[in-house]
């Protein structure tokens, strides 16, 4: 992909994130774009990088940490861009995402996060979202609603892992629209968590993709994770 086609994606996306902001009576500021990067090779990471993107998000444990490293290694002396871990990841391969990511939002898990837990070094703290199932798709992976209260404390009593919010992945459909009640529920779990539970952060919804980030936004999502809109069909 050129360059300048990047660029004039990431624009039109980020004029569409901050036109659904304005609508909902929100600061643009306040909602995040992570760029979806699964498949896309350590070139097309540079050439987002150089369109001003600084954050991507990866799905594939196996596929992001030499990605990670090796963008790292060829922008030095610049710094390297933060890295999301987005995607469902298997509690044996939970170490190898330590290395590289910033922020796991698909902890679906309390065996997850004891393992992720297990591998965080002595002073240091990965924030994680929990992964919630709100539409109770059995395709998709996620604590159900009902168990979150139990999951929260399971995993906010372990060492080395902050939880800062909550994610999810709406049914597709071919109108947004369709996604509202999905991120609406959401965010609702999000305020009935921070009124049981104020010591912690809860500032994070993930929630909204390409077909539907803005109706998401509306609803509260301070990080989207696009994509399609910005680096075209995979192929």
């Amino acid at each position: 992909m050129e360059t300048e086609t990047l660029r004039a994606n990431i624009e039109r996306v980020r004029a569409r994130m901050a036109a659904a902001a304005a609508r909902a009576g929100r600061d643009p500021a306040d909602v995040t774009l992570v760029a979806v990067s699964k498949t896309q090779p350590a070139e097309v990471i540079l050439a987002a990088c150089a369109a001003g993107l600084r954050l991507f998000g990866e799905n594939r444990v196996e596929e992001a940490g030499p990605k990670a490293a090796e963008v790292a290694a060829r922008l030095t002396p610049a710094a390297p861009p933060a890295w999301h871990m987005i995607g469902h990841v298997q509690s044996r391969k939970a170490a190898a995402v330590l290395p590289w990511a910033a922020l796991v939002h698909s902890v679906d898990s309390v065996k997850l996060a004891a393992r992720l837990a297990r591998g965080v070094a002595d002073g240091t703290v990965l924030p994680v979202l929990l992964e919630v199932n709100v539409a109770g798709e059995a395709s998709k992976y996620g604590f159900r609603p009902a168990a979150l209260p139990a999951a929260v404390e399971a995993i906010a009593a372990l060492p080395g892992l902050r939880i800062e919010g909550l994610m999810t992945m709406a049914p597709l459909a071919a109108d947004p629209e369709l996604a509202r009640p999905t991120f609406r529920g959401l965010a609702r779990l999000r305020d009935d968590l921070a009124r049981r539970y104020p010591a912690l952060a809860w500032r994070h919804l993930s929630m909204g993709m390409t077909d539907d980030f803005e109706v998401a936004i509306e609803e509260g999502a301070t990080l989207v994770r696009i994509g399609r809109a910005l680096f075209g069909e995979r192929t």
